[in-house]
Formats: structure tokens, C-alpha cells, sequence
């Protein structure tokens, strides 16, 4: 019941404000696409249009508001990556002789991509950029007190677990993904209960990909956690708190987990099947790209060529990149691949850059590097080219880029203003770029 509640509360909300609050209504959209309520609660919240009606009223909201800011230079790169891959996909969709998949593909995605943008012109602000934050991270969390609670109450088949379509593998990307934000919103959040919160969160979605037994997500958890260690900074509280990380994710992985993760690294002739099929899969994809590098074999259509490898026909590549590249042929997967590395290299670069930067930006910067290189670890191990968790993920991060850039233009302009004037500066500018370091 609370479940149904909170999906009517939120639609109506999002749905009437959305004219006089836009970002919001992003939000709202943003939420449902995470917590998918009709899978979350399909025991009280009915089959409906819920993310249809919330991501309509905020198109009307934003057009009525003047279509956000258009100042989008600093994220120039990332939004023509998008733009380019969105355009891509078309063209595989109109040459694929999948049809029917291949426009649904494109259908799901640009539900994604369309609210996306729009939402990327309404962000000015560090107040925007943490309430988005804390959307994606609360979300998650939800999904992975949910997923909790049905372990420990009835148990998981992680052979027949789904949840929206997504088999365990998707599940752990997905949590993984969103483990690296909860981490450092912990880290960045000033207020103990908002650490808590987060802590609590993170400790959830560690445990979701421990149970899932998704290899590909345990090694991604392993990689985020390597890519954090050498990017925060070197400090011993900062060594205790990662050598405390590492000990609760063993405490919670029991025998079973341990021995799943460990066949990860067995010798070829030692895998299983399934680990070894893997690696077959990942090179007749190559192989398929290199055959079609242009377009590729078409969107969609990578099962009806899997038959001409030996495989059965509707058989997944298990690499996200390789299938990417099979059906959409080389621009496809540069594309997609640019989308995600502009996004994180220009996140390092915040990270560690040497000019005094807002501790909360700071941290959230290496989060998002974190929760990226989770993904694009993972993503070797299965398809999830229409996860959305990892697009939001950019968003953020460009969301970043586009708010230090505006924060940047006040500051050269201010002192220019007020000597035109002769007038002294607003004492009442807090701009982003403080003299503060991470503590």
C-alpha cells in the first residue's frame, strides 16, 4: 500500500508542478526510471503509465520555462557523444533486420536521452547537482533494501531472479554502478545523519552484489574499489576507512560468494562453461564488427547472426562493448565509449586537479569516476546498453563540469563588473571554487 501511495503522490506532484518546477519533475522521472515501481511493488502498484505521465509534464514544464540554458560548450563533447550515438542508433535501427527490437531499442533509450538533455539545461546550481546525487543514491537504496528483504525472508534463485527484465548480472551492473556514488556522497555529505544514510545505502547495495553471485559484479566491485584507492587522497584516515571497506565486504561474502568469485580467476581449461563461453562470445563479436565496421550487422540483430558462430539464435554477446560494436560497427561503440571516457577523464580532472575546488564537488567527482569504472568493468561480462543508472551517472558528472564552468564565468565577470561601477563585490557570491581540500 505504501508503495502505491508514494507512485499516485509522486506522479500527481511531479505531474502539477512540473509548469512551475521543471527540475523537479525531472526528478520525479529520474526516480521512477530507477525504482520502476510496478516491479518494485507489483503486489499493490497496478500496470500504468507513471513515468509516461511524470516525463510528459516535465517536456511541458521545461518548454513553458524557456528550455533550460542552452551554455552547454563545457559539456560540448559528452552531449555530441550522446547525440552522435543517439543519431547511430537510428541508422542501425533503419538497416537492421531485426525491426521490431531494433526500434523498441531505440524507443527505450530515447526516453532516456530526450528527458537527459533537457534535464542538463535546467542544472545551474550545487544545490541541483546534490539533489540529483541523492535521487540516484536513495533510489538504489531502496532497490537494495527490497532485494535485502527478499533474500532474508524467502531467498534467491540467482538463476531465476529478475526484477524488470534485468537477470542477476544486470541487477549487481546496476548496484555497483550506484555503489560508487552512495560511497562518496557519504564521504561529501557535511551532516552525520546524511553520512549514515549513505553509509546505510552503500552497505545495502555491497550486499546485493554479493548475493546476486554475478562474477562480473563482484570483479566490478573489486574495480571500483581499486580505481577509488588510487584516486582519493593518500591520508591514513583514508587508509583506515578503505581497509574498514574491505573488511565488511568480506565479513558479508560467505564461503559460497568467495569460492564464485575466485573461479573468476581459474585457468581457461579450469573455468566453467558458462566463463568460457564468455570469452568465445567476446571474439566472434570482434569478429562480427570487423566483418560490418561501419554499420555493423544492425541494431538488435547480433542474435540472428550468433547462428553463423555456432551459437543459438537470440544468443547475447555477454560483452556490452563487443555487442555494441557487432551491430552498430565501429562509430556506434566510439561513440558510446567517448560518452562515458570524456565524462570521466573530465571527473579526474576535478579530482585532482590543484586549484581549490568544493570539497563536495571534489568527492562527487571521484564517486562518479568510481561508479564508471564499475560499470565499464562489468559491462565485459554481459549485455546492458539500455541500463539507465549509467547515463544519469554522466549526467551528474556533466552536470559538474557545466556548474564549475558557470561558477568560473561569475568570477571573471564580477570584478570586471564592478570596476566598470566602482562598486566593491557582493560579499553574498559563494562561488564554487573555494579555497577548501578534501578532508
Amino acid at each position: 500500500m505504501k508503495g502505491l501511495l508514494f507512485t499516485y503522490a509522486l506522479t500527481c506532484a511531479a505531474a502539477v508542478g512540473a509548469p512551475f518546477y521543471p527540475y523537479y519533475a525531472f526528478l520525479a522521472y529520474v526516480a521512477f526510471a530507477n525504482l520502476k515501481p510496478e516491479a518494485l511493488w507489483p503486489w499493490s502498484v497496478p500496470e500504468g503509465n507513471y513515468s509516461r505521465i511524470v516525463g510528459a509534464a516535465f517536456l511541458v514544464g521545461w518548454l513553458l520555462n524557456g528550455a533550460g540554458s542552452a551554455r552547454l560548450r563545457p559539456v560540448a563533447p559528452i552531449v555530441l557523444a550522446l547525440l552522435f550515438y543517439w543519431f547511430w542508433l537510428f541508422v542501425g535501427a533503419w538497416i537492421s533486420p531485426a525491426q521490431t527490437d531494433a526500434w523498441y531499442t531505440v524507443i527505450v533509450l530515447s526516453k532516456v536521452f530526450l528527458p537527459l538533455l533537457a534535464g542538463l539545461t535546467l542544472i545551474n546550481s550545487l544545490e541541483q547537482l546534490k539533489q540529483l546525487a541523492w535521487v540516484l543514491v536513495l533510489t538504489h537504496g531502496v532497490l537494495a533494501l527490497q532485494f535485502n528483504q527478499q533474500y532474508y525472508m524467502y531467498g534467491i534463485n540467482t538463476d531465476e531472479w529478475m526484477f524488470s527484465g534485468l537477470d542477476n548480472n544486470s541487477i549487481a551492473i546496476t548496484i555497483v554502478t550506484a555503489l560508487g556514488l552512495a560511497c562518496f556522497l557519504a564521504v561529501a555529505s557535511p551532516h552525520w545523519w546524511q553520512k549514515g544514510i549513505a553509509l546505510v545505502c552503500a552497505a545495502l547495495m555491497a550486499h546485493v552484489v554479493l548475493f546476486s553471485m554475478s562474477r562480473g559484479g563482484m570483479l566490478a566491485m573489486a574495480a571500483s574499489g581499486l580505481v577509488a584507492f588510487l584516486v582519493i587522497p593518500k591520508r591514513p584516515v583514508t587508509y583506515a576507512a578503505f581497509a574498514v571497506a574491505v573488511v565488511f565486504v568480506l565479513i558479508l561474502a560467505g564461503n559460497e560468494v568467495q569460492r564464485e568469485f575466485m573461479s573468476s580467476f581459474a585457468k581457461r581449461d579450469q573455468m566453467d562453461a558458462s566463463a568460457q563461453s564468455r570469452f568465445q562470445l567476446t571474439r566472434d563479436a570482434v569478429d562480427c564488427m570487423l566483418r560490418y565496421p561501419v554499420f555493423g550487422c544492425g541494431l538488435e540483430n547480433w542474435g540472428n547472426v550468433a547462428p553463423e558462430y555456432g551459437w543459438y539464435r537470440g544468443k547475447r554477446a555477454h560483452n556490452t562493448w563487443a555487442e555494441v560494436g557487432a551491430t552498430l560497427g565501429v562509430p556506434g561503440v566510439t561513440a558510446l565509449l567517448s560518452f562515458y571516457g570524456i565524462c570521466a577523464w573530465q571527473m579526474l580532472r576535478v579530482a585532482r586537479s590543484r586549484r581549490p575546488v568544493n570539497p563536495w564537488i571534489r568527492w562527487m567527482a571521484i564517486g562518479i569516476v568510481t561508479a564508471l569504472a564499475g560499470f565499464f568493468a562489468s559491462a565485459w561480462f554481459v549485455t546492458v546498453d539500455r541500463i539507465e543508472l549509467p547515463f544519469y551517472v554522466v549526467l551528474l558528472g556533466a552536470g559538474i563540469v557545466k556548474v564549475l564552468s558557470l561558477e568560473s564565468a561569475v568570477e571573471v565577470a564580477a570584478p570586471a563588473r564592478n570596476l566598470l561601477i566602482g562598486a566593491t563585490p557582493e560579499p553574498s557570491l559563494q562561488p564554487l571554487l573555494l579555497n577548501a581540500e578534501p578532508r
